[in-house]
């Protein structure tokens, strides 16, 4: 008999964490992933199309846009953003920008600017002639869908975790694909 082993997660998904991890990874650990990509375009072009709120609803098979509820893009704006998951439906998740530094970096705290849900996060660089993106999320450690789903299963928790941060890598991915696809293609 031959025995094949799948690779963990952990070495198909790059991760983070911002506090921890534990073992087995946990809430309280901030876990998280990012995706990165190289893209051929002006930097100007890739900071318009990733500051575009709206924008990553058109490959994400879970958000459905949002809309900006105080003027935005800038540090301290608010928006509101709307999602469909299978295993809680729709929901709406009022965000905050909480990093903006232009043409570099721009970023946004879910739920509760002190005690976030999630953070998300587009960084920019320039290399050569290209603009390296790389696109960086974390779970927690406030409350979110994924805490009342935890909540009810505390004994899957780590299992919970790992599914989801699947889930956000794989939208993720189809994101910058397609932002590199669009910048790409304006030149």
């Amino acid at each position: 008999m031959v025995e094949v082993r799948e690779k963990s997660w952990a070495e198909n998904v790059p991760q983070t964490f911002g506090a921890g991890p534990t073992d087995p990874i946990r809430l309280q650990d901030q876990p998280g992933t990012w995706v990165r990509v190289d893209v051929a375009a002006p930097i100007e072009r890739v900071w318009e199309i990733v500051t575009d709120i709206e924008l990553p609803a058109r490959f994400s098979d879970e958000f459905l846009g949002a809309t900006w509820i105080s003027e935005g893009p800038e540090l301290g704006a608010s928006f509101l953003g709307r999602s469909l998951h299978p295993s809680i439906g729709e929901r709406e998740v009022e965000s905050f920008v909480d990093v903006y530094e232009k043409g570099r970096s721009f970023g946004w705290a879910t739920v509760d600017r002190a005690n976030p849900g999630s953070r998300w996060r587009y960084d920019l660089s320039a290399n050569g002639d290209l603009v390296q993106l790389r696109y960086s999320m974390s779970i927690g450690p406030g409350p979110s869908g994924i805490s009342l789903a935890i909540e009810a299963m505390p004994e899957l928790e780590s299992r919970i975790l790992r599914r989801r941060i699947l889930e956000h890598h794989a939208n993720m991915t189809r994101t910058v694909e397609g932002i590199k696809s669009m910048a790409e293609e304006a030149e």
